[in-house]
């Protein structure tokens, strides 16, 4: 059966995901203009929500995970790999991915570790949140599927993911499209404290990361497999 979409969560992302589809829409462009391409067709007019759920979600284990992806679109098309954030999830692109597809894309979106139905394939597997290791896992993904390069775009976390995979594997990345200003971290400068009025704007780290958050957090999001 298909995956229902969480209406509210959908809601944070609705501009994220308008950006990144015009993003992609106007790198197409770009490129068919460079290779002396026919002319793209407009996007059709879409309003948000017009979808609520994906194809059944399908799996496939890449590196230590069994990651759970949505797909659309022609099986050999041009491959776009589409990255979510926290605490967010696939959905944030329910209405994204069409418009993708119509325009001749394989459109690819895997729940990033820790998210829905990707796992870890070993109890015993180290769990390690970094965005280097869930790039890692993006890339293990891309060779399970048998893809060699892919237009890789994110918003929050998938965006710094996506960011690291060209860093990392330039010549798998045909592309990036990166949301929400979320670059590579400098994790020297990131252990020095902002002023108050700006560390207040990032409660939810603290209440998601102690003891005190963690009844709360389970109540709000409900836990997180693997």
């Amino acid at each position: 059966m298909s995956e229902k979409i969480d209406l509210p969560r959908r809601g944070f992302l609705g501009a994220a995901a308008a950006t990144l589809a015009a993003a992609q829409f106007s790198l197409s462009q770009a490129a068919q203009a460079q290779t002396g391409a026919a002319k793209a067709a407009s996007l059709p007019a879409q309003m948000a929500g017009s979808h609520t759920a994906f194809a059944p979600i399908k799996h496939v284990n890449a590196g230590g995970l069994s990651v759970g992806y949505a797909e659309a679109g022609p099986a050999n098309g041009p491959v776009a790999l589409l990255l979510h954030g926290w605490p967010y999830d696939i959905h944030s692109f329910v209405d994204v991915a069409p418009l993708l597809a119509a325009r001749g894309y394989r459109v690819i979106i895997p729940y990033l570790r820790g998210h829905g139905s990707t796992t870890f394939l070993s109890s015993d597997a180290f769990r390690n949140g970094q965005p280097s290791a869930i790039a890692a896992d993006m890339i293990a993904l891309m060779d399970a599927l048998r893809i060699r390069n892919a237009v890789v775009a994110g918003f929050d976390w998938g965006a710094r993911t996506a960011d690291i995979m060209a860093a990392l594997w330039p010549d798998r990345c045909r592309g990036l499209v990166s949301v929400s200003g979320y670059l590579i971290g400098n994790q020297a400068a990131g252990k020095q404290p902002l002023p108050p009025e700006a560390e207040l704007q990032w409660w939810y780290q603290f209440y998601f990361a102690t003891d005190r958050g963690v009844p709360a957090t389970r109540s709000t999001l409900g836990s997180s497999p693997g």
